[in-house]
């Protein structure tokens, strides 16, 4: 089947509305959501949208997720409110790991950071000794993962691919980042009316507004995002 990886959209619902209609004319059998939804100003309209898929949609759980969920200070509690208990019920079951069979890759085995761990750090610029140790143990050819919100694939056995980031990109230009998964792996970009979507994020109160607003408005390019990112890792 085609498998259409959509990672991080922390809340950005006018992203993911415009994302899951051009996956809806890409005819994926499959949403694989890689985690990283529910922390930003719409989490449980995101939810809402992504469950009208059905059996069609599959989670696997981000850092965000987990640490909304766990509530605390500032904007996790301000999340897990606006999310509500049956909502955050659910999401508590999304598992760190899952693999799927795709068309043409085989079993691909999708997870938000590593196959171990929902916060650690790899980029196009981690050593490969690094990227062997994160994925020790991995029997499947192909690990998607998002977590960076850059868009880039490395390696071949196995190959690692990262959709990018639907909600919060890191590409140096506006859009909704993903990818298709099927005879080959397709990143995508869908364009759409940013400029409305602050709009909107301005009026729910919540309280990272103006830090995602600016980032999407005057998104970091994958150079500046991957050296913030390997600086984090301890490189």
């Amino acid at each position: 089947m085609r498998i259409a990886a959509l990672s991080d959209t922390h809340g950005n619902l006018p992203a993911l509305e415009a994302v899951l209609a051009d996956v809806d004319e890409a005819g994926a059998g499959v949403v694989l959501v890689g985690g990283d939804v529910l922390s930003g100003p719409f989490p449980a309209e995101c939810m809402d949208v992504l469950e009208v898929l059905g059996d069609g949609v599959v989670y696997v759980r981000g850092n965000a997720d987990r640490e909304v969920l766990a509530g605390g200070e500032g904007d996790r509690s301000w999340c897990l409110r606006a999310l509500g208990p049956e909502h955050a019920r659910r999401a508590s079951e999304w598992p760190l790991t899952v693999t799927l069979e795709a068309d043409g890759l085989g079993p691909v085995l999708f997870c938000h950071a590593t196959p171990r761990s929902d916060e650690a750090f790899l980029t196009s610029a981690t050593p490969d000794d690094a990227v062997a140790e994160a994925l020790s143990g991995v029997d499947e050819d192909v690990v998607v993962y998002g977590h960076i919100h850059v868009q880039y694939e490395r390696g071949e056995r196995p190959r690692l691919v990262n959709p990018g980031s639907v909600g919060w990109p890191h590409e140096g230009r506006r859009g909704a980042f993903w990818a298709l998964f099927g005879a080959g792996v397709e990143f995508r970009r869908t364009e759409y009316d940013v400029d409305a979507a602050i709009d909107r994020i301005r009026t729910t109160g919540y309280p990272q507004t103006e830090l995602m607003v600016d980032t999407l408005l005057n998104p970091p390019t994958p150079e500046e995002a991957t050296e913030h990112f390997e600086k984090l890792r301890g490189a």
